[in-house]
């Protein structure tokens, strides 16, 4: 399915929405993007993805309203997949009209539910394949149940459990380019301990804070950075890559060094 604009809910951030010591630095890197590029339409979750090294997807997004009807011009378009986008100009950008019927056009086209399906489904197919060289096996799938232990709170289950040496971990995929919700993350830690197996989310990326809060629990972030696309649309890929500047690739596997960060940590637990 498609990704909703609005990809975190009040809600999800309300603890995160205090004010934030980067809160002024991102609200100038938003109005240097918009200024250096006035005739030029973006969307919200684009500023936002390409500013994530810097500043959590939140806090861009805040700095984004405070210069709603100033400095930019925005408007709410929804989109023939489903939900909507929120697109972005510079307030001088008089024809700009053109401009954001493209960039609906392309956001229509990735975020199309069938994409949206394959997209999952790849990134699925990816990390299976990724554990599978490491020699992790696979003891279960789409399951939230774990040698005899079974979550039953909510319908929420795991991509995978894999096991090695005596370990079980149960992984999470999420291959879309917004955080994942902040309450299902937290479910799925929550499932992991009610069932006995070690939280593991591979991930496009994750806040830091999150990332944290996952190591606490004894859990690991396999951040892969890229939203990865079936190999037979990297014409697609490549063209969201060029036009949006977000980090999306169509490779046939994942990087070595991706599945390889996890079982050095796997080893390591294993002896300390």
């Amino acid at each position: 399915m498609s990704e909703p604009e609005q990809f975190y809910s009040e809600d999800d951030a309300k603890a995160e929405e205090s004010q934030d010591p980067k809160q002024a630095l991102a609200l100038a890197s938003v109005e240097k993007l918009i200024k250096q590029n006035p005739e030029k339409v973006f969307f919200s979750r684009q500023i936002e993805v390409q500013n994530e090294r810097e500043f959590f997807h939140w806090i861009t997004n805040r700095a984004i309203r405070e210069l709603e009807g100033s400095l930019i011009q925005s408007e709410l378009r929804p989109l023939r997949t489903g939900g909507s986008i929120k697109l972005l100009w510079n307030k001088s950008h008089r024809y700009y009209k053109r401009d954001a019927t493209d960039v609906v056009k392309l956001v229509e086209e990735y975020a199309d539910p069938n994409m949206g399906a394959a997209l999952g489904r790849y990134g699925e197919l990816m990390v299976l394949e990724g554990f599978a060289k490491k020699k992790f096996l696979l003891t279960g799938q789409g399951t939230a149940e774990h040698a005899g232990k079974k979550w039953t709170r909510t319908g929420h289950n795991l991509d995978f459990i894999f096991e090695r040496d005596g370990r079980a971990y149960g992984i999470e995929v999420k291959n879309i380019l917004p955080y994942m919700r902040q309450d299902e993350f937290r479910i799925k830690i929550e499932i992991c301990r009610e069932i006995g197996v070690i939280p593991v989310f591979a991930v496009r990326m994750l806040p830091k804070t999150w990332i944290n809060e996952l190591v606490q629990k004894g859990g690991f972030a396999l951040i892969m950075k890229w939203q990865l696309y079936p190999f037979t649309h990297k014409d697609l890929a490549r063209r969201v890559a060029k036009e949006f500047g977000l980090p999306v690739d169509a490779p046939q596997a994942l990087q070595e060094g991706t599945v390889a960060r996890f079982l050095d940590w796997h080893k390591r637990k294993l002896v300390n």
